[in-house]
C-alpha cells in the first residue's frame, strides 16, 4: 500500500529541493555587504517621495476592469476556434453574436469617454 506513495513523496522532495534550493544556497553562498542605500525601504537609494498608501484615481481601475472583461473573450476565442469545425454553423452564428455584444459595448465605452487618460 505505501509503495502506491513512494513516487508522489519523491516528487514533493524534489519539487522542495529545487524550491528551496536555490534560495539556500543563495542565501550561504551570498555576499554580505549591506549599505544605507541597499537597506532603504525600495532599495533604490533614496527615499520615497510620497506615501505608498496613497489612493489611485477611479480611472485606473475603470480601464483595468475594461481590460479584464475585453481580455476575457480571447479565453472564449481559442476554445472556439479549435472546435469549430465540430459545433457548424450554429458554433459560428453564437460567436458572431458574442463579438458582436463585445463590439457594442466596446463602441459605448468608447463612445462615454472611459478610455480618455487626461
Amino acid at each position: 500500500m505505501l509503495e502506491n506513495y513512494l513516487p508522489v513523496l519523491i516528487f514533493l522532495a524534489v519539487g522542495m529541493l529545487v524550491g528551496v534550493g536555490p534560495i539556500a544556497i543563495g542565501f550561504l553562498l551570498g555576499p554580505r555587504r549591506p549599505d544605507s542605500a541597499k537597506n532603504s525601504p525600495y532599495e533604490c537609494g533614496f527615499e520615497a517621495f510620497e506615501d505608498s498608501r496613497m489612493k489611485f484615481d477611479v480611472r485606473y481601475y475603470l480601464v483595468a476592469i475594461l481590460f479584464i472583461i475585453f481580455d476575457l473573450e480571447i479565453a472564449f476565442l481559442f476554445p472556439w476556434a479549435i472546435a469549430i469545425d465540430s459545433i457548424g454553423i450554429f458554433g459560428l452564428l453564437a460567436m458572431a453574436i458574442f463579438l458582436l455584444v463585445l463590439v457594442i459595448g466596446f463602441i459605448y465605452e468608447w463612445k462615454k469617454g472611459a478610455l480618455e487618460w487626461e
